[in-house]
């Protein structure tokens, strides 16, 4: 796949909140992904497939409620994705609140090699 492809990809699979199956089809074995700063939830960094997608599972086992999910078009350069990745979201034991990311990705033979998000 190009890199517009996997943007498209990506793309259909985070506004339906897919996390799973973007990582399972688009994502390499040894991807890397980068948080803005460590949480008791989260490490800043994790690598690796299945690292990524116990993060995408913890995090859906602290949303109480998905709303909704809205994506700007992503901008594509080269091996690199960005966009916009707003959700509106109740997590478990919080009040209901919009949360605003950058979402960075990187490319390499067909698949992403890493992620990164920023806050």
């Amino acid at each position: 796949m190009t890199t517009q492809q996997i943007a498209d990809r990506l793309v259909t699979h985070c506004k339906a909140g897919e996390w799973g199956k973007a990582h399972k089809e688009l994502y390499a074995n040894d991807a890397l992904s980068i948080e803005p700063y460590a949480t008791p939830a989260f490490e800043k960094e994790v690598k690796g497939l299945d690292a990524i997608t116990k993060k995408g599972k913890d995090f859906d086992a602290m949303v109480e409620s998905l709303h909704g999910v809205a994506i700007s078009t992503p901008l594509v350069t080269g091996n690199s994705i960005a966009f916009v990745l707003d959700m509106d979201v109740t997590m478990k034991g919080r009040p209901r609140e919009r949360m605003s990311e950058l979402c960075v990705y990187t490319v390499k033979d067909g698949k992403i090699t890493a992620e990164q998000f920023f806050m």
